[in-house]
């Protein structure tokens, strides 16, 4: 991983704290542990309110219907990986 990226996990880390008021620290998320369940246990409504602050703060247009949304949000540094290759700069 480059240094842009991990500014980039440590900004989306940041984000995903503040906009689900998770009550861990974003430099305790690991960036390779699954968004979903057992690594950050996210469900499903939070995935929709992440994919609202990434569009909003990356113009990354993230769709529920998406074939890949199971790679995209596989972890913290998937997701960041997709907003690098995908953000508006």
């Amino acid at each position: 991983m480059t240094t842009a990226n991990n500014e980039l996990i440590r900004e989306v880390a940041g984000l995903l704290v503040e906009a689900l008021n998770l009550e861990v620290s974003p430099e305790d998320i690991d960036p390779q542990a699954p968004l979903y369940g057992d690594g950050l246990g996210l469900d499903s409504i939070d995935i929709l309110e992440v994919s609202l602050v990434v569009s909003k703060k990356y113009g990354v247009q993230l769709r529920a219907d998406d074939e890949n949304n199971e790679k995209i949000y596989a972890s913290l540094a998937a997701l960041s990986d997709y907003i690098a290759a995908h953000r508006k700069a």
